[in-house]
């Protein structure tokens, strides 16, 4: 069900964007050797409290029929192979390490979701490459979010970025809606043909997020049942943003003003 947001729901939209902007930017100063992923997550914890909103993530179960536990991390943190859905532990990053760290929070009923990769110390340039590129899918992905183009458009983008520079794109995890719900109505593949499926129309609320392999698409769950990682062990990056389809220039409502 597609779902197009009204002045006001986007206007709390933007302060639950705005807190997930601020809780990245923090442990963005944080994320260093020796830090753990634990420590990260209540950097998190205690910023969404501050501001008055809740973890979109904590507690969260996506399909009741799965057997999966409720989530229990404020934040995701995927560390190096691991793709999405890493579950904060007393693992300590080390120099050379890549950590995606995921955070959606909800403000009086509305959630905003977000994602970056994040370098521990001096990576190499394989990482540095590799984040670069995920960094450009979701940058050309959002270019495309204008009404009257479609999302064949947006997953065409990121295939486009990412295969021409020798990437693959995950598809077995989406982009998708968002809005009173963390995932609301819909999911988008990250890849796609021009011209095909939904069009965009304002009010239209989307959680654009590329996930980039340096080997194939292939993923595996771990056996915390949470933990998605590569299924040949190579590195994977992961940025994310919550986007609001307008009459004009697409919004991005995750992100510092």
């Amino acid at each position: 069900m597609i779902v197009l947001k009204s002045p006001p729901e986007l206007a709390l939209m933007r302060q639950a964007g705005h807190i997930v902007a601020t809780v990245l930017a923090e442990i963005g100063h944080h994320v260093k050797p020796g830090v753990t992923t634990l420590e990260l997550d209540q950097i998190a914890a205690d910023i969404i409290a501050k501001h008055g909103a809740v973890s979109s993530f904590k507690g969260y179960i996506p399909d009741k029929t799965a057997g999966q536990p409720p989530f229990p991390g404020t934040i995701c943190a995927s560390v190096n192979d691991e793709i999405v859905h890493g579950i904060p532990t007393t693992r300590r990053l080390k120099e050379g390490d890549i950590v995606k760290i995921d955070v959606g929070a909800c403000y009086k009923g509305y959630h905003a979701d977000s994602a970056t990769t994040f370098p521990v110390g001096r990576v190499n340039r394989y990482a540095q490459e590799l984040m670069l590129t995920t960094q450009e899918c979701l940058k050309s992905a959002i270019a495309v979010m204008r009404k009257g183009n479609r999302f064949g458009d947006i997953g065409a983008a990121i295939q486009r970025v990412a295969h021409g520079r020798g990437y693959s794109v995950v598809e077995e995890y989406s982009s998708h809606g968002v809005g009173r719900k963390l995932h609301e109505g819909f999911s988008l593949m990250n890849t796609g043909e021009e011209d095909r499926g939904f069009m965009l129309r304002p009010g239209l609320t989307i959680a654009v997020e590329p996930m980039i392999n340096q080997g194939v698409a292939g993923t595996k769950v771990k056996k915390d049942l949470w933990t998605v990682a590569t299924k040949d062990g190579k590195l994977s990056a992961h940025f994310e943003h919550t986007v609001a389809i307008t009459d004009g220039e697409p919004e991005v409502l995750t992100i510092l003003n």
